[in-house]
């Protein structure tokens, strides 16, 4: 195996949530969001490898974070075995010219009041052009970057270039436009491409066309795509090795074939369910996740799918705030109404960690609402019941507690790694 031209270990982006002087005055300003919270791969040259997720689990920000755009709150990404974080300004400058990213809006990626042509010559008088021996090289004049210009619009297919050249990016249709973002990225001569959703923003009649044109440059450049999407459908035509996110995290990360095959994670199994089979003597019973995903300010503890995991277990990080959208849930139907009478309302029970309080007024029994507490969760059953440890009474408050989740490290599980505590 060759060494990776990319490697990601323990990338964490945080953005914080308040900033300025009356936030800190009135507290609150330690909220983070946790947009990518340690993420590893790292990525070998001529792959295509796919990150997977629904919208919001991180995809983009690690993109931009590779290509600059966005710093890292820790982490480390080398590329070809340099550590970008200490490299100095020209060292970033030139890595940005070997990464380079193509947006999932290409319409929003081109300045409506500059030529197709223009857009991509200003690459060129920027950061020079690639001779034939592969050198970069200032441009000597107009007419030199002119025909570089046409020489990439005609590289990725509008043809003829010289049509294309004096057109405005709303007088093309959305399959040109992108193509247009690919030549300007191609002026750079990239070694690796971050593909951001490329074909999220097309009509269904041209993303098949425009897949196979990103792997025609793949193959015609030796490039190597890290590409991103929310279709496992798409990442499966696409790519060679995928990894599966969700909130900030990689659940499940191996080559195509196998993940497709047998996926070992549940919430892995949940994305390929989500696709839609048109055979209709091949459907099955769909298993998909319940509720939302979580705020990712406050992410949950442990495993961060198990809020909404079918094949939860009682070790995989309960907490006090599960309990309280368990009585949220349990109380929605109309004639629960005796029961939330019983234990109060939802808003009176405040988690914390792992515990949740609730505090009794004068004309109520404690110990009464502790055994109601504890009746409903032998009814229920499941793994949050099981994974508490406590209903006590401590004063006048009813107290909840939860066992400390297991420690959840990614595993290797028949030749992909996996992070669940099923294994």
């Amino acid at each position: 195996m060759s060494e990776p031209i990319l490697e990601v270990q323990d990338l964490r982006v945080h953005f914080s949530v308040f900033k300025g002087f009356l936030q800190r005055l009135l507290g609150g300003g330690e909220a983070k969001v946790h947009a990518v919270d340690g993420v590893t791969f790292s990525l070998r040259e001529g792959e295509v490898f796919g990150l997977v997720g629904e919208s919001g689990c991180g995809k983009t920000t690690i993109a931009r974070t590779l290509v600059g755009l966005v710093r890292p709150t820790s982490g480390r990404i080398r590329y070809r075995g340099k550590d970008v974080n200490i490299a100095d300004k020209k060292s970033r400058f030139q890595l940005q010219q070997r990464i380079q990213m193509v947006y999932q809006d290409p319409h929003a990626a081109l300045s409506p009041a500059m030529t197709v042509g223009e857009a991509i010559a200003d690459v060129f008088r920027t950061h020079g052009i690639i001779n034939e021996r592969g050198m970069r090289i200032p441009a000597t004049s107009e007419e030199v970057v002119r025909k570089a210009a046409l020489r990439a619009l005609a590289d990725v297919g509008l043809r003829p270039p010289e049509f294309f050249y004096a057109k405005y990016p709303d007088e093309l249709s959305g399959g040109q436009k992108q193509r247009v973002v690919a030549a300007r990225v191609l002026a750079l001569r990239p070694r690796i491409i971050i593909a951001d959703e490329p074909v999220a923003m097309l009509d269904m009649s041209v993303r098949a066309r425009m897949l196979e044109f990103l792997l025609e440059l793949k193959d015609r450049y030796h490039l190597t795509y890290i590409f991103i999407t929310h279709d496992l459908a798409t990442a499966k035509f696409m790519c060679t090795r995928i990894a599966i996110m969700y909130l900030g995290r990689i659940v499940e990360a191996g080559p195509a074939k196998t993940i497709y095959a047998d996926p070992k994670h549940p919430y892995t199994r949940a994305l390929l369910q989500a696709i839609p089979i048109p055979d209709p003597e091949r459907r099955t019973q769909k298993v998909l996740p319940r509720g939302e995903v979580p705020n990712a300010v406050w992410p949950p503890a442990g495993c961060r799918f198990h809020p909404r995991c079918p094949a939860a277990l009682a070790t995989c990080g309960w907490e006090g705030r599960d309990f309280v959208s368990f009585l949220e849930e349990r109380w929605l139907p109309s004639d629960m109404e005796a029961e939330e009478s019983e234990l109060g309302p939802v808003e009176a029970w405040e988690p914390a960690d792992f515990e949740v309080r609730r505090e009794s007024s004068s004309d109520e029994n404690p110990s009464r609402i502790a055994d109601r507490v504890r009746q409903i969760l032998s009814e229920s059953g499941g793994p949050m019941a099981q994974a508490v440890t406590a209903v006590a009474v401590e004063a006048d408050e009813v107290v909840v507690r939860f066992r400390r989740p297991d420690l959840l490290a990614p595993k290797e599980v028949d030749g992909r790694i996996v992070e669940c505590l099923l294994y």
